[in-house]
């Protein structure tokens, strides 16, 4: 059926390419690429010897030339970036220039400040219009589940969706005083930004994990939730018609809170460069190369997620309260292809936004965040692919 170049060998890489892997009807061959060959050459051992095809490259993400020849010489049905969200523009432009189908899991941020916002990426809109190619947007769970879980919801449960909690529980306990589930870089900078949601058409702005709430999870039971700015929210926003407010909350233990403010405190999540020994360094980055790396936590991690997201809306004029949800579990996981619940909720997905891409369910040219289009494949393809969801209609409401 067809061709992925997969640009990432990280912890999500990893489930990508083992969920291609595993359906190779679609997925004939796929290239693993990174900066650094060794981990892409790991995956390809694990690899060999199945019905898909696996090679693997050496490539530069910050190099657009790098990657249009990297596409020209495979030729790829889809590009797959499962990289830091720093090289999302470059490598649209690669797909650009080379008329490449793309897809990736977390919207583009300027290296040098956090901003999440989708402007960048939406600005490519008319230009793979013209193309006539497909850019699929933040198609890991959140964003991109989420986002399907909320185009389900409005298409089979409601008439308008007025309120949107999404709820990202992490009850996992991977033995480490202080280690990060995803990128520490990208993590910490999200957790440290401003908190903000989405409220009667505004911007609604909090102090970083000012808004707690505690919330009884299926499976997991009681678990401290706090509110942060995410992107999904920003798309949801502009596509679900009469929505009144999205929020967005995610766990955090006191102990990791503990050690993030110790950290803040001397200045070791600032990302202004300072000088050391006489060259400039950036004190998030150093942060990052000595904690854990997070592929490596799947050994360590045991315990469950719980990601999903309760809508309050009217269905036939009546009121209708809605909770949709994933629970995942670490160890199950990591013996199924070698990473934690965090990278595998996001890898999944991604698998899954590429074979709806290549199949042809979402093949239409333009600039898409995945509440756009059709949420009926991509769901019956989450219970054949490991990540079967549940639903209730009479949720725990958040205040």
């Amino acid at each position: 059926m067809g061709k992925a170049l997969i640009i990432g060998a990280g912890g999500v890489g990893r489930v990508v390419a083992h969920k291609c892997a595993q359906n190779p009807d679609v997925f004939e061959e796929i290239l693993i690429a990174s900066r650094t060959k060794e981990k892409c050459d790991q995956l390809k051992k694990e690899l060999d010897g199945g019905k898909t095809k696996v090679h693997t490259a050496k490539v530069d993400a910050d190099n657009t030339e790098e990657l249009i020849s990297l596409i020209n010489d495979f030729k790829p049905g889809i590009v797959i970036n499962v990289a830091l969200p720093y090289q999302d523009l470059t490598i649209m432009d690669a797909c650009l220039a080379t008329g490449t189908d793309y897809l990736d899991t977390a919207n583009y941020e300027p290296p040098e400040i956090p901003k999440f916002e989708y402007k960048w990426q939406w600005a490519y809109k008319e230009r793979y219009e013209k193309a006539g190619i497909t850019a699929i947007l933040g198609c890991g769970f959140d964003p991109g589940v989420t986002g399907v879980f909320t185009a389900y919801a409005q298409k089979h449960y409601f008439d308008e969706i007025h309120y949107i909690d999404i709820l990202d529980c992490n009850a996992g306990d991977h033995g480490y005083p202080f280690a990060t589930n995803f990128n520490p870089e990208i993590n910490i900078r999200e957790i440290t930004a401003p908190g903000l949601y989405w409220e009667n058409g505004e911007w609604i702005e909090t102090k970083p994990l000012e808004i707690k709430r505690t919330y009884n999870f299926p499976e997991i039971g009681n678990m401290d939730i706090y509110l942060l700015h995410h992107e999904e929210i920003e798309s949801l926003a502009k596509n679900i018609k009469g929505v009144k407010r999205i929020r967005f909350w995610m766990t955090f233990s006191q102990k990791y809170l503990t050690h993030l403010q110790v950290l803040q405190n001397v200045g070791m999540t600032s990302i202004e460069p300072i000088e050391f020994e006489g060259k400039l360094i950036q004190p998030l980055k150093f942060l990052k190369a000595v904690l854990p790396d997070p592929a490596t936590l799947g050994p360590k991690t045991k315990g469950k997620t719980n990601i999903g997201c309760i809508f309050r809306g009217v269905k036939d004029g009546k009121p209708r309260d809605y909770y949709v949800y994933n629970v995942c579990d670490h160890q199950e996981c990591y013996r199924e292809v070698g990473s934690q619940a965090v990278s595998y909720t996001a890898g999944v997905p991604a698998m899954i936004g590429a074979m709806m891409v290549l199949t042809g369910k979402w093949k239409k040219p333009g600039v898409f965040n995945v509440e756009e289009l059709d949420p009926d494949p991509f769901m019956d393809a989450l219970n054949k692919n490991g990540l079967p969801w549940k639903e209730s209609f009479t949720p725990d409401i958040l205040d």
